[in-house]
């Protein structure tokens, strides 16, 4: 058996073994890594290290850790508060909101996990206070990112037209951007029909008190009493608001890191109000990121012996054109389930181009479904969005919202390449 072959073993059994014990999967993973790295796969302790996710490991701890402070000092409940009064108390807009908004950001180049590092705390503590389910909250945000994220100015779309031209192959980026939109927009009703959205329709939350109803009244109630929030700003919250929209800022316009910037602006927040952020940093979600990080560093084990490498090559075995296609977008969602999208985008157009170059399979609408296949995945919990969303998720619901994901984001593997391959491949109208 190939070391490639038992790699993916490991990985199969790292999941099971985590699943059928209850033990955190990232403390497998970095097992696994350890032991197959060093005593099967011969990589050196370099290797291994070089594989954990630094960057990914300072996104979640600097954002968590930001609002956790922000949660902690009002200032989360304050933006809450003006959502719902932006909205005037329809609970069924905001998810749509921040789907909206998190797209505009990605469209104008904000990278996506950047966007969705922004959103989803935000987001996730409006659910958890108004009884939004945290699956659907989560996945609108994830798909407004991708959704903007193939913008002729989305980093998602720079790249991906930026292989497309360098291979000399035929590209269409303002099609690319608006199927990717509209695809997202349409997986985006799914979730939202599918995970309570059609119960939040009837359900309105009052921006002003109301005198409490009289008893013995019948029907349905439909609006939902205020909920004790905080309406006002203090030194503390402006301080933390200003923070906010520096890495706001800093993200989308200086391309500054956010998980640095978001631990720098915390630290500052922490050394100014040094009494009410002591708690905070046991606030950060430390399972999360032990279980993100330690899959990952496995997963580029995986990368550094070939069996990325192996998955693609044996794709040109392969003599049926559009299977090919098909098994092309499939390794696109697996691999960038559990992997950086962008240099998924990177890797795989550059593999499907010889057979492009034969014009059986149009060149145009490959692209579109790769580029779907890999960046829909980015819901799995394994991926950098999907792992801000569970580690913004509340700590009573966090594991929950951690399944939820996984079960949504690795069907995705499946779901979106059978349809991005029978929507833009088979027909062959692209």
């Amino acid at each position: 058996m190939s070391m490639q072959i038992i790699s993916i073993v490991g990985l199969v059994l790292i999941v099971l073994l985590a699943t059928l014990r209850s033990v955190n999967m990232g403390a497998i993973a970095f097992l696994g890594a350890f032991l197959l790295g060093t005593l099967v796969f011969d990589v050196s302790e370099d290797d291994l290290f070089a594989g954990f996710p630094g960057d990914l490991f300072v996104v979640l701890v600097g954002v968590t850790l930001l609002f956790a402070i922000a949660k902690g000092n009002g200032t989360v409940d304050w933006l809450v508060h003006v959502g719902v009064r932006a909205v005037r108390g329809r609970i069924a807009f905001i998810p749509w909101v921040m789907f909206v908004v998190t797209s505009v950001l990605t469209t104008v180049g904000a990278v996506v996990p950047g966007a969705v590092a922004i959103m989803a705390p935000i987001g996730l503590s409006f659910a958890a206070r108004h009884r939004i389910n945290p699956m659907l909250m989560g996945l609108l945000i994830i798909n407004g990112a991708s959704a903007g994220g193939f913008s002729p100015i989305g980093v998602f779309g720079v790249i991906t037209n930026g292989v497309v031209e360098r291979n000399e192959l035929p590209g269409n980026p303002g099609l690319l951007w608006a199927s990717s939109f509209l695809f997202n927009a349409v997986l985006s009703v799914v979730v939202f029909v599918l995970f309570g959205g059609r119960e939040l329709l009837h359900r309105r939350v009052d921006t002003e008190p109301e005198p409490a109803p009289e008893e013995g009244g019948g029907g349905v109630a439909t609006r939902t009493a205020v909920e004790p929030t905080v309406t006002t700003l203090n030194a503390q919250r402006i301080v933390t608001l200003s923070g906010l929209l520096v890495l706001v800022l800093g993200a989308l316009v200086f391309d500054i890191d956010v998980g640095l910037l978001a631990l720098s602006i915390a630290t500052v927040i922490c050394v100014l109000f040094p009494a009410d952020c002591k708690g905070s940093v046991g606030e950060v979600a430390w399972p999360t990121v032990l279980l993100i990080c330690g899959v990952v560093t496995y997963v580029g084990v995986m990368q550094t012996i070939g069996t990325i490498d192996m998955l693609g090559e044996s794709v040109a075995d392969i003599g049926v054109p559009l299977l090919a296609a098909f098994v092309i977008c499939l390794i696109g969602g697996a691999v960038s389930a559990f992997a950086s999208t962008t240099g998924i985008l990177g890797a795989l157009i550059p593999l499907a181009v010889p057979f492009l170059l034969g014009g059986e399979v149009g060149a145009v609408g490959m692209i579109i479904a790769l580029a779907i296949s890999s960046s829909v995945v980015d819901s799995s919990p394994f991926s950098t969005s999907g792992a801000l969303v569970v580690a913004s998720s509340g700590a009573d619901v966090r594991d929950r919202v951690f399944r939820g994901l996984m079960i949504w984001g690795l069907s995705m593997i499946i779901v979106a390449p059978v349809f991005a391959w029978a929507i833009f491949v088979a027909p062959g109208w692209l």
